[in-house]
């Protein structure tokens, strides 16, 4: 799931100060897994962003929505009595979920509630970490599903740095070693002798480098009869 974080409620309120009617937006799939901008949290924002402002002596009307997934048009089309109502919309979508909104509402001003982390499990309870680096090119079976780009604090693909210690890497004893976590599984699964073979080359040019990346399913695609 892609995990986010609530940004500050002082710069929400400096951001939003000159609109008086305010679309607090949720969404109902990562942001509310990772606790960041469900249903919940548009209340606590929202709650916490009329005492802010009441507090300067200003009023300002705080609408409350959420929806299933803001990175989809159909589910956009529920809120738009409460969109066209609104001065602004306070996305608590993260940055797809945002910009998706952007686009399908053109003239209405759009500013993000939280900040977008990385694309990651929930370890433990309160506990976010980060598995997957979307590098277009997923290289993680030649390493006993443990992904060498997001795990190595270096980015390594053809082996360890040589500067960890005690199965903890060298930029802080809180990080695990990503190569230490790759052999531990190797083993475990008797596939160690996947390591004497040359590491697969990273084709960098399928991550964010080579520009906004788009995926096209043609037997998905639904065309007009005049071919367009």
């Amino acid at each position: 799931m892609i995990v986010a974080h609530r940004k500050n409620i002082q710069d929400l309120k400096s951001a939003l100060a000159e609109y008086k009617k305010i679309l607090v937006l949720g969404c109902g799939t990562c942001m509310t897994v990772c606790l960041a901008g469900g249903e919940r949290e548009v209340g606590m924002i929202s709650s916490a962003l009329r005492i802010a402002y009441r507090v300067d002596g200003q009023e300002h009307e705080l609408i409350e929505a959420t929806i299933e997934r803001q990175c989809e048009n159909q589910f956009m089309e529920d809120i738009l009595p409460l969109v066209q109502e609104a001065d602004a919309i306070l996305s608590l979508g993260c940055g797809a979920g945002v910009q998706a909104m952007a686009e399908r509402y053109p003239n209405k001003p759009i500013y993000p509630g939280v900040d977008t982390k990385f694309i990651g499990i929930l370890q433990e309870q309160g506990i976010w970490t980060e598995k997957c680096a979307a590098c277009g090119k997923c290289i993680i079976g030649a390493y006993g599903t443990v992904c060498p780009i997001t795990r190595c604090s270096k980015q390594l693909t053809e082996g360890p740095c040589g500067g960890a210690r005690d199965g903890k890497c060298e930029v802080s004893p809180e990080i695990e070693c990503g190569w230490q976590l790759i052999y531990n599984r190797l083993k475990a699964l008797g596939q160690l002798d996947l390591l004497l073979e040359p590491a697969p080359l990273t084709d960098w040019s399928k991550s964010h480098e080579g520009g906004c990346r788009k995926i096209v399913r043609e037997d998905q695609r639904i065309r007009n009869p005049a071919g367009g």
